[in-house]
């Protein structure tokens, strides 16, 4: 049985780039891509070197637009998208100035209406056990309890949450 050809630099660069052009990539992903290509270290770098240079690759561009899909399409906390960002091995400057930059009132655009929908499903005998399912669950999809008690926190005559109970 034949072994599989090496790849080129040449080649990996050109694989790379045209899976960058379609989409954001983090450097992190390219090296793994190189890795399971069976690429040495120094062929990596040296591909690595030039995406970034040519602006394929760059990962502050690739942090913002992770986190602003994150919060508005899958509806992730702060808390989640910075796990996901760590696992993806960005920087921790880069990672927290951008999730700094990030509206408080958009995250709470996004907990509220979820939580009112959540609280129709919720199934418990008292409105503290309910208050309490719907804390944990939005704690697991990554807010922080500040942000759940302000959406939790709303004027009496919308019928909804209020924080006295807290």
């Amino acid at each position: 049985m034949k072994e599989p050809k090496e790849m080129t630099a040449e080649q990996a660069f050109q694989r790379l780039s045209a899976l960058c052009a379609q989409a954001e990539h983090c450097q992190y992903e390219m090296l793994e891509k190189m890795r399971a290509w069976g690429m040495d270290d120094k062929a990596q770098a040296s591909v690595m070197e030039r995406l970034v240079s040519e602006h394929y690759v760059d990962d502050e561009r690739y942090c913002r637009a992770f986190v602003r899909d994150k919060i508005r399409y899958n509806k992730w906390g702060r808390r989640k998208v910075e796990q996901a960002l760590w696992m993806k091995h960005i920087d921790d400057d880069i990672r927290r100035s951008i999730l700094d930059e990030i509206d408080e009132n958009e995250y709470i655009s996004v907990l509220r209406p979820m939580l009112q929908q959540k609280r129709r499903s919720i199934r418990a005998a008292s409105d503290y056990e309910c208050r309490t399912k719907l804390m944990h669950w939005a704690l697991g999809r990554g807010f922080d309890m500040r942000i759940i008690r302000q959406c939790m926190d709303v004027n009496e005559n919308e019928d909804e949450f209020l924080d006295e109970d807290f």
